[in-house]
């Protein structure tokens, strides 16, 4: 009959089994010493049923406490509870007229709470993955289109930098407060309530776009364009305007004036002003979703799934970045004003350095995903069901004891009021912070992140100017080398500490080998990349010595001194512009795109030049960096589950959640707010000609390749020894602490020792 029976109560009526029995028509085959069940009604005279059918009831009893026995393994006539027995072999039991006595409206009330997806755990776990995967969205994707809005905006490596790291400082001013709500609060709605906060932020990011016009890539028109010459538009100038023009005044003071508007100051204020209320906005809005959404997956989910499902959110948070990288590797495909001009109109392609792509079409791609996951959250309840798992193993009751242990604990935080909880906070701060292990472990930590805050900002900037690669092509290779390389990393950490079962001594081992193999495969990055192209007058120079747009060969030209249209000489050297070049005409293709320009007095023979940067030319050393990259990233990742291990393991129990709230705090304040300024900074010095705008210094149009890759990468390894130094000074104290233990259990077993040896002495069985 495929019936699968259950030894329980029927709890939801307070029944006894040979009470639901007795609903069937017959007394129950057998029943415990002094439970006597009233007398039943005689077949009869019972509602709906004759004589004859009372032999077939009684078979169905005999059958199913049969089938029952057997399932559980009792011998036959043990007794089984009838509320437990599926509904449809319950059903089956009784003519339809029982049927319908027995159904009620509470049943039926039940029923359909029952199919209500909103008191599904499985159904808040996929709405949840989904949320997470849609706000790493939109905090990634600015780390992944950095680059574009500093050339779009003028902006320096450090305000960039700042930009990005904004969004934790709205996050670290109410992330503590979070440990103090607890359950107090409608968890799902303010999960909600935050993810709308997330969504009003990547809206508000991409409104930039809207409030500035179009973007003008050549700021050195000198002349207005002859009437030959393709149309000019104010967001797409001509090429063939930033000729070498003798006859022409020197635009200095026209370019001047024309490049900076009356408003270009103040509109270049409220950009930045807008997109920092955005990234606080990010910030305060992520605060309750993953904190929460764990919480309350924890208190609802089964011992046995709670795990699986929580596993599952984790592996998303290190997903989520990937996928941002590569969306915005196919934005940045699309040209910036694609919904202001037309294609035919954009003379640039996506390798030229002046190049700005979509950047705001992923802000409103994530920003609407995360508005439509945020729905979902204000149907589900402040409270549901307990899930339930069939077939429980032998160790759920031990694990039940602990987590209602745990609960208690909670339950009794969250009994605190806020002055208590506010006072008790740096008691546990500090008892924290002086505990070695945790603390050294939490350093590092902080510089692990502060490796990868650097590396999730600017490694695609710096792929794009060591290498000369489109931003386009440098997200791809983030979003599906290096990323996947650190989950992977973070996979094979928590396989080979499942696989031993670590001590802490251990765990700090396997943190100080993953290191040491990270320092040993980064090193060579160093060394391994592109040199400064030749850039004439930047860092090229003829024999006349002069510096940027005052070459001899070009003095005739009176160059704008803000022009930037690179072109690259049949010499090999690179030009700012084709005036800067010395050249006085250009050949265009049919669709009026520049093929080459010719009579450059500053290029060699045949004084010709073609459009665009030369390049770095060492293509081939790419798939080298980004191999060793990758693997060194996979290597610092297996560290990222043995550290962990070492704060829960090291720390009083009921220390735990309080500790790791003041972990991230500090990986947040030390790590994740100031990285990106750093590393911004360090990039800012290795600049070697900036942009003007409005009499202030802009982006960076060319920087020492060398400096760049040894003050970037060499930050990098900087951190990376010191969080080899501080597990390695980990490890020394949890071995001295070893030695300190298991001489102290020789000292105390010596003495049992010597009266076993007395005692065998006298023995005269002891002899040989």
């Amino acid at each position: 009959m495929g019936l699968q029976l259950e030894e329980k109560e029927n709890t939801e009526t307070n029944e006894t089994p040979w009470k639901g029995i007795a609903k069937l028509g017959f007394a129950p085959a057998f029943k415990s010493a002094g439970e006597a069940p009233p007398p039943p009604s005689p077949p009869h005279l019972q509602a709906g049923r004759t004589r004859s059918e009372w032999p077939r009831l009684w078979w169905q009893r005999e059958s199913l406490t049969a089938v029952g026995s057997a399932s559980i393994g009792r011998a036959p006539g043990a007794r089984v509870s009838v509320a437990a027995l599926p509904a449809d072999g319950a059903a089956r039991a009784l003519p339809k007229a029982d049927r319908m006595t027995r159904s009620s409206q509470p049943d039926v009330a039940r029923s359909r709470l029952c199919r209500s997806p909103f008191l599904s755990i499985k159904f808040f776990v996929f709405c949840h993955g989904l949320l997470q995967l849609s706000q790493l969205l939109v905090s990634g994707y600015l780390k992944s289109s950095i680059s574009t809005i500093e050339r779009r905006y003028g902006l320096s490596s450090q305000t960039s930098g700042l930009l990005a790291s904004f969004n934790e400082v709205g996050n670290t001013l109410l992330i503590v407060f979070v440990s103090y709500l607890g359950s107090r609060v409608h968890r799902p709605r303010l999960i909600g309530c935050g993810a709308l906060l997330v969504s009003l932020a990547g809206f508000l990011m991409a409104l930039p776009h809207f409030l500035t016009g179009p973007y003008e890539y050549d700021h050195s028109v000198a002349n207005p364009a002859p009437q030959s010459c393709p149309l000019v538009t104010s967001g797409t100038l001509s090429n063939t305007t930033d000729l070498c023009q003798p006859g022409a005044p020197r635009a200095g003071a026209n370019l001047s004036d024309a490049s900076c508007p009356p408003h270009g100051s103040r509109e270049n204020h409220e950009v930045l002003l807008v997109m920092f209320v955005a990234q606080a906005l990010l910030g305060i809005g992520g605060v309750p979703i993953q904190p929460f959404g764990i919480s309350y997956i924890d208190d609802f989910a089964s011992e046995r799934n709670s795990p699986l499902y929580l596993g599952i959110l984790f592996s998303l948070t290190v997903v989520g970045p990937g996928v941002a990288f590569m969306l915005g590797s196919a934005m940045l495909r699309f040209y910036v004003d694609i919904d202001k001009v037309s294609s035919a109109e954009v003379q640039l392609t996506n390798k030229d350095p002046r190049w700005v792509g979509a950047w705001w079409l992923g802000f409103l791609v994530a920003a609407s995903l995360v508005a439509l996951c945020a729905l979902p959250y204000f149907f589900f309840p402040r409270e549901m069901p307990k899930e339930v798992v069939r077939g429980k193993d032998r160790g759920s009751k031990k694990r039940e004891d602990m987590l209602s242990q745990l609960r208690l604990r909670s339950q009794h935080t969250e009994s605190l009021s806020l002055m208590e909880f506010i006072r008790r906070f740096p008691v546990v701060l500090l008892r924290n912070l002086r505990h070695p292990v945790y603390l050294l472990v939490v350093l590092a930590q902080v510089n692990i992140s502060a490796m990868v805050a650097g590396l999730a900002t600017f490694m695609g900037k710096f792929l794009e100017r060591q290498f000369s690669l489109t931003a386009s092509l440098a997200n791809m290779v983030i979003g599906a080398v290096n990323i996947p390389g650190a989950m992977v990393g973070i996979v094979v950490g928590g396989a080979i500490l499942k696989r031993f079962q670590m001590s802490l001594r251990q765990c700090s081992a396997l943190c100080v080998l993953g290191m040491l193999l990270c320092l040993l495969t980064a090193f060579p990055l160093l060394f391994l990349g592109c040199p400064t192209q030749k850039v004439a007058g930047v860092t090229h120079w003829d024999s006349s010595g002069l510096g940027h747009h005052a070459m001899a060969c070009n003095a005739r030209c009176r160059c704008p001194e803000r022009g930037f249209n690179p072109v690259c000489g049949s010499d090999g050297v690179e030009y700012t512009s084709p005036c800067s070049a010395g050249c006085s005409s250009v050949a265009l293709r049919p669709d009026g795109s520049v093929l080459n320009y010719t009579g450059c007095s500053c290029v060699g023979a045949p004084g010709a030049a073609r459009p665009g940067p030369c390049g770095t030319g060492c293509s081939h050393l790419f798939v080298p960096f980004v191999v060793l990259s990758c693997l060194a990233g996979i290597l610092a990742s297996t560290s990222h589950t043995p550290s962990f291990m070492l704060i829960l393991r090291s720390i009083q129990p009921e220390d735990k959640s309080f500790a790791v709230g003041i972990q991230f705090m500090l990986l947040r304040v030390l790590a994740w707010m100031p990285g990106p300024v750093l590393y911004g900074s360090a990039i800012d010095t290795s600049c070697v000609l900036w942009e003007r705008r409005c009499e202030r210094r802009a982006a960076c149009r060319y920087y020492d390749n060398t400096l760049f890759r040894h003050r970037y990468l060499g930050l990098q390894f900087f951190f990376e020894v010191g969080a080899f130094l501080c597990f390695g000074a980990v490890y020394l104290i949890l071995r001295k602490q070893e030695r300190e233990a298991s001489q102290a259990a020789q000292t105390k077993a010596e003495p049992e020792k010597e009266k076993l040896a007395g005692k065998s002495t006298k023995s005269p069985e002891s002899k040989v």
